[in-house]
């Protein structure tokens, strides 16, 4: 699945294969996001190649929230109409001292609910864009999901759970089922 976006402000390139070996190729102008992003693709499975041109001359807020909807629509695009998948997910993924969980629904309900705190700066990238992402991905890959701090005090540590939690969690709810068909009692997502 391939997904180009345009603004005055990005221009940006998705693919995804949703059953890969959680391979990738990035590049997003943004060093740190690039690490959450392959650790995204590799712990979910999904083989990922992101690219993207943005006006980080600026800051990093474009790029990062562009990429979230971008990635989002090419999850969106390969999943519905769902059948045959889990459709929930969960994970605790630990980090050092951090553990952080995410709970997921593949729903076609966008919500995040997202408790971590995080503030400041990891290197140059800026903490509260990490929010940004995760709500821009959420709502245009239509799916439910809660990711909650647990404990920790390394804001990367923190950071990388929380991508790593959203990996796993979705690894799980994409897991092939033959034998839900749609899962769901009102028959359709």
């Amino acid at each position: 699945m391939k997904i180009v976006r345009e603004t005055k402000e990005t221009h940006i390139e998705v693919s995804i294969n949703l059953y890969g070996s959680g391979t990738s190729n990035i590049n997003s102008g943004v060093g740190f996001l690039d690490h959450m992003l392959q650790a995204l693709s590799r712990h979910s499975g999904i083989d990922m190649e992101i690219s993207c041109n943005g006006d980080t001359h600026i800051d990093d807020h474009h790029s990062v929230e562009d990429i979230g909807i971008t990635l989002g629509q090419a999850l969106n695009r390969a999943l519905y109409p769902i059948q045959n998948i889990e459709r929930y997910g969960n994970a605790t993924v630990v980090m050092d001292e951090a553990s952080v969980s995410c709970d997921l629904d593949i729903s076609n309900r966008p919500f995040l609910v997202f408790e971590l705190p995080i503030e400041g700066k990891v290197g140059n990238f800026d903490s509260e864009l990490v929010e940004e992402f995760f709500r821009a991905f959420c709502f245009n890959a239509s799916i439910t999901t809660h990711l909650i701090f647990n404990r920790g005090k390394n804001r990367h540590h923190i950071i990388e759970a929380s991508f790593k939690a959203l990996a796993v969690a979705l690894r799980r709810a994409i897991t092939i089922n033959e034998r839900l068909g749609i899962p769901s009692t009102k028959g359709v997502i």
